[in-house]
């Protein structure tokens, strides 16, 4: 290992300080940080842009509906999706320790077994389901599943949900009766069927990466730095080796080991074109001086588009009733005082996974039961609350992309999904909605539901349900793929996660997927960072 002593030195040269700067302390480059520090030896510093996770809505499991478009978000927007009569979508990005995992619904998903197995025949050895498998239960502390899918004596506590409704039982009911089981277990042998979702949450708390794997060390472990509110303008590169980052307004820091972006699959690719490394010909068109030309940075954009049902309740079903200020106050004393109500609720703890296309490898259509009616969708407040059915197609054939606005790292990148360049994708999405309704139309719902209101009687034909999608689609905040990892040239990095062409460096996050999995990808990126830190920690001694 490096020497790890610290060095100021005057003008223009390196301040060596470290041994390893991990740049991003979301889901992934916070288990990093934690786990390369376990070696005392080594010098870790953890960069993040954005603040501690201290707002105690970052801790109330209901909390991330308020924090997702507030102070632990980016705020960006995709471009016009130009396949989807250019509607404009709110792409919401963690800015806030702990990434996703301090904002997110606390769903845990893994994908499925096929998933892995498939990038593993896609070059990426070492990544098939039996190789991820050991690092998901080595990450998990589950509170009711312990065998071969699931660990007990991990930092990430995934426990059953505390606040269900009965709605939640007629859902499944509803689902038995058009053919899809109940799962006890979506993450265990079979990921086929409705249940309830475990969530990254102990004791009705939620518990991020920041909670679980940073805050018992920060500050018992000196060989960990962790620094918040800190803006990464570029990574240095000199002589085809990565040397460190310059922060603004400070300067450089040197990196004696490895400089490892860890900032999510817009911010990866982001940095990386802001430093001078990606497609050379957008980088001089903006004005960035190229460092190293890899056309892959910021390509093979993939995400979950979200479209779904909105119904109305025939009385106090959900949770929409605590809305009123005097109700959520309630809701919040009986939260402080008992962990239960409203509050301890994720709001989307009830779900599944089912086939739009009977013929499917797996299932290619996720369900999240929303237990109020979704007024961001643009439904006027409804006596007695609704219920929401958000339904997402899995494996999405159209690829997008990140690019800069310009080289100024101010302005806020380019996210270009490009949902539904490829018809199938609107196809099964538009088949996963109307399976969606049909669940939502059966007996065992009949006595909480009073009338579907989106996408409603009127849209009806395979234009009524595109135009509907045009108007209400949403993302399921899963983007992946955009730093590519595989074993041909056009890969942005290898099975190692090294970056191709530049030593020293490495991309640790959802960015190096080289297809999206059939999920939601938190539990995924908790997973990257594990197996990533061994890696690293072989390679370095």
């Amino acid at each position: 290992m490096a020497d790890c002593l610290l060095h100021w030195f005057e003008g223009d040269k390196l301040r060596s300080a470290y041994d390893f700067i991990v740049v991003g302390g979301g889901s992934a480059g916070a288990v990093l940080a934690a786990r390369l520090s376990e070696n005392r030896k080594a010098r870790v510093l953890l960069l993040e842009a954005g603040p501690r996770d201290w707002h105690p809505l970052f801790r109330i499991p209901a909390g991330f509906a308020k924090m997702t478009r507030g102070i632990g978000s980016w705020g960006w927007h995709t471009v016009p999706q130009k396949h989807m009569k250019n509607m404009v979508i709110r792409f919401t990005q963690a800015k806030v320790l702990g990434g996703g995992s301090t904002i997110n619904a606390q769903i845990y998903t893994r994908g499925n077994a096929l998933d892995y197995d498939e990038w593993q025949q896609m070059g990426c050895r070492g990544w098939g389901y039996e190789d991820v498998l050991r690092y998901f239960r080595k990450a998990e502390d589950n509170d009711t599943h312990e065998d071969r899918y699931h660990g007990k004596d991990g930092p990430l506590s995934v426990s059953q949900p505390a606040a269900p409704l009965p709605i939640c039982e007629a859902f499944f009911e509803a689902a038995g009766a058009i053919g899809i089981p109940r799962n006890h277990d979506m993450t265990g042998e079979s990921q086929d069927g409705v249940g309830y979702y475990q969530l990254t949450q102990s004791k009705a708390r939620r518990c991020s990466t920041s909670s679980s794997y940073l805050n018992p060390i920060v500050g018992r472990r000196r060989n960990l730095s962790v620094r918040t509110g800190t803006q990464v303008l570029r990574i240095v590169v000199s002589n085809g080796r990565a040397q460190g980052v310059e922060l603004a307004d400070e300067g450089v820091i040197r990196a004696d080991a490895e400089v490892v972006v860890s900032a999510g699959a817009i911010g990866t690719p982001r940095l990386l074109q802001l430093s001078g490394i990606g497609p050379a010909d957008h980088l001089r068109k903006i004005g960035v001086p190229v460092v190293f030309d890899q056309p892959g940075v910021g390509s093979n954009l993939q995400d979950h588009l979200d479209l779904y049902v909105v119904a109305e309740c025939s009385g106090p079903h959900t949770y929409d009733r605590f809305a009123a200020p005097h109700r959520s106050l309630a809701a919040g004393l009986q939260y402080l005082l008992f962990r239960t109500g409203p509050a301890a609720s994720s709001l989307f703890e009830t779900g599944g996974f089912w086939y739009a296309n009977p013929d499917a490898r797996s299932p290619d259509i996720q369900f999240h039961l929303g237990l109020g009616s979704g007024i961001e969708a643009g439904v006027s407040a409804m006596k007695d609350g609704g219920v929401t059915l958000n339904t997402a197609y899995m494996r999405p054939r159209s690829r997008g992309s990140v690019r800069l606005a310009s080289a100024d790292p101010a302005d806020a990148p380019l996210i270009d999904p490009n949902y539904w360049e490829d018809p199938h994708d609107r196809t099964q999405a538009i088949r996963g909605l109307k399976l969606a309704q049909r669940i939502m139309r059966q007996n065992a719902l009949k006595p909480f539901i009073r009338s579907e209101k989106l996408p409603g009687a009127d849209v009806r034909s395979d234009q009524d349900y595109f135009n509907y999608a045009c108007a209400h689609a949403k993302t399921d905040h899963h983007p992946a793929g955009t730093c590519r990892m595989g074993s041909d040239q056009g890969a942005v990095v290898d099975p190692e996660l090294r970056f191709r062409g530049i030593d020293n460096l490495r991309i640790v996050d959802n960015s190096i997927m080289p297809a999206l999995i059939s999920s939601n990808t938190n539990a995924a990126a908790v997973m990257i960072g594990e197996k990533a830190a061994d890696m690293i920690s072989a390679m370095h001694g």
